[in-house]
């Protein structure tokens, strides 16, 4: 059976998806599916199997967890749920895709589980029986024939990029671990392309399967010039303010993910003295057709919107499109971009990429035939000598258009009582009214090259272990400051939980966009950790890593302070008298601050 896309997308809301996922998608803001996911949730919430084809970065994992997510049973203390991805990063990231959909289904656990990963943690973890388990072929074979993962119980099985595994030479262990799962299971199997040997296995392996194969749009318009910056989330309002202000543009769209984003970002471009507006599905449709009839007059330069409310949009003024949030798939990118650069007109594009977002830079690059070329972000130089120009400009302006007579008067006046020199009173003058916009340089974001051609930091000289990690040992007692720019964080998870630093750093720099090498000093304790993160992190963002699991339990993250406080409150008063005597291993009794 095939299924085509259909003209028309349904909401998430009329997929018929169960209600605390349909809650937790909500909440994201997120509006309508990509095409893989409107085509694929339906039979797969029906029990079918599906043989997806689709390009990296179409929106799979949603595909499948959202409808699957509703067969498990939190109460059953036993993996229901497999997924198999060719590389542990990808594990990671489904596995933590999963867990946010899965937020307001109780007591159900996700647990990644990947080779390079101690073992004795994955079976800690184990031991805690999670429902779904996402992992690379190799180690999840390992674990079934120890005897530590048993499938007995599954419900659904999902392989995940099935070329790829091809690829590496994972094919075999995937069939091994296939014959292992109940011939009740249902199975998803999505490939950017059907090569022999995946038919095969789909063959031999599915049941009837619905096939559903998304077309991706190949071209972009040639009049668009598109290029990149490499940016982390902590930085992104600060590169698009230095963007904003050194960029001549005549309007600009700017795209975000969520509804809720729109409003936030417009706010905060406002504040900065843009005239800009949110355009999202919330809004109704007299107000949107008010600020996009504002855009074409010319009374508003910026809008902010979701791929949604962006659709079929025609400015004629349109000048630039920033991609402020990755889009889900390469068609939103193609669509969002295609918001310029029409009727042969010029159009430039710009798109904001997190490192761990880089797989769909490439699958971009992949789907369009063209190359995205790194951008070289404005620096602080750039933007003062631009603030100098302009008020320059607006110098020449006002002396040929207004009348000044009066305001001649009074400078004379006060030059006259004060016998001051003219031109400090003019200079005087500039710096009053310079106060919101500065015409020095004023750094807003740190200035650094993209990822791979950063040099190596002192940090990095630090001894590695035998897999090439940064040794992240504890280096600093409770009351120790944290290093220059960075704040102290407390996470609840500690040694009891079976953490170790390179959980919270994956951890951290997947959901927050923040390079590896940007995560200062980690502390573990026995029942929470301390990690120095870059200052000035936004609120939405510090809201966004308190939510964050790792090996099963939320950071909650908090001010590093407070944490040592309570943990000081938590210990038992200093006794008085004789001194205990120190453990025979010489160990030091934990500092009390």
């Amino acid at each position: 059976m095939s299924t085509e896309q259909q003209p028309t997308t349904p909401t998430f809301a009329e997929l018929g998806l169960a209600s605390p996922i349909l809650k937790a998608v909500q909440e994201a803001g997120y509006e309508t599916p990509s095409p893989i996911q409107a085509q694929s949730i339906p039979p797969l919430l029906a029990g079918r199997d599906l043989l997806g084809q689709a390009q990296t970065g179409t929106g799979k994992t949603a595909a499948f967890a959202l409808p699957l997510l509703g067969r498990i049973d939190p109460k059953m203390k036993a993996p229901q749920m497999l997924v198999l991805a060719p590389t542990r990063e990808l594990a990671i990231q489904v596995a933590e895709a999963i867990q946010s959909y899965a937020r307001h289904m109780k007591g159900l656990h996700v647990l990644p589980i990947y080779g390079g990963q101690s073992m004795g943690i994955q079976l800690r973890q184990l031991e805690r029986h999670p429902q779904v388990i996402v992992g690379t072929p190799g180690r999840v074979l390992d674990h079934i024939r120890r005897g530590t993962l048993k499938l007995g119980d599954l419900k659904v099985l999902v392989l995940d990029e099935a070329d790829e595994m091809l690829r590496m030479g994972f094919i075999d262990d995937v069939e091994t671990i296939l014959k292992e799962t109940p011939e009740s299971r249902q199975v998803a199997l999505f490939s950017a392309t059907m090569p022999t040997a995946i038919h095969r296995v789909a063959t031999r392996y599915l049941k009837d399967p619905v096939e559903i194969k998304i077309k991706s749009l190949t071209s972009t318009v040639d009049t668009i010039n598109q290029r990149y910056w490499q940016v982390t989330g902590m930085h992104k309002l600060d590169a698009l303010t230095r963007i904003l202000e050194v960029e001549t543009f005549d309007a600009m769209i700017i795209f975000v993910r969520t509804k809720n984003s729109t409003t936030e970002l417009a706010e905060k471009l406002e504040a900065r003295g843009y005239s800009c507006s949110p355009l999202n599905g919330d809004m109704n449709q007299a107000a949107r057709e008010k600020a996009i009839e504002r855009v074409k007059k010319g009374k508003l330069d910026i809008l902010v919107a979701t791929d949604v409310a962006a659709r079929g949009l025609d400015i004629e003024r349109m000048s630039h499109v920033v991609n402020y949030d990755v889009p889900y798939d390469t068609e939103s990118y193609v669509h969002r971009i295609g918001r310029t650069g029409r009727a042969g007109r010029k159009g430039e594009a710009i798109l904001f990429i997190a490192p761990r977002e880089k797989r769909m830079l490439f699958a971009i690059e992949k789907a369009t035939r063209q190359t995205i070329t790194l951008m070289q972000l404005p620096s602080t130089e750039d933007v003062a000598d631009k603030r100098v120009m302009e008020f320059k400009q607006q110098l020449s302006e006002t002396i040929e258009a207004q009348d000044l007579s009066f305001f001649e008067a009074v400078v004379s006046s006060y030059q006259q009582e004060h016998n001051a020199d003219p031109i400090e009173v003019a200079a005087a003058l500039a710096y009053l009214v310079q106060k919101s916009r500065p015409l020095k340089p004023v750094k807003h974001v740190q200035e650094r090259p993209a990822r791979e051609d950063r040099p190596s930091r002192d940090r990095d000289d630090r001894p590695r272990d035998s897999r090439g990690e940064r040794d992240r040992s504890p280096r600093r007692s409770s009351g120790q400051q944290a290093e220059q720019g960075m704040d102290s964080y407390r996470v609840e998870v500690g040694k009891s939980d079976g953490v170790e630093a390179k959980n919270l750093v994956g951890a951290i720099a997947n959901e927050a966009g923040i390079d590896s090498k940007d995560i200062g000093r980690i502390t573990i304790l026995d029942d929470y950790s301390v990690i120095d993160l870059p200052e000035g992190m936004p609120k939405d963002l510090f809201q966004q890593l308190g939510k964050v699991w790792v090996n099963n339990k939320q950071l909650n993250l908090s001010p590093a302070k407070e944490g040592f406080e309570h943990a000081s409150r938590d210990r038992k008063p200093r006794r008085t008298g004789k001194p205990r005597m120190r453990p025979r291993d010489g160990a030091k009794r934990p500092s009390r601050g």
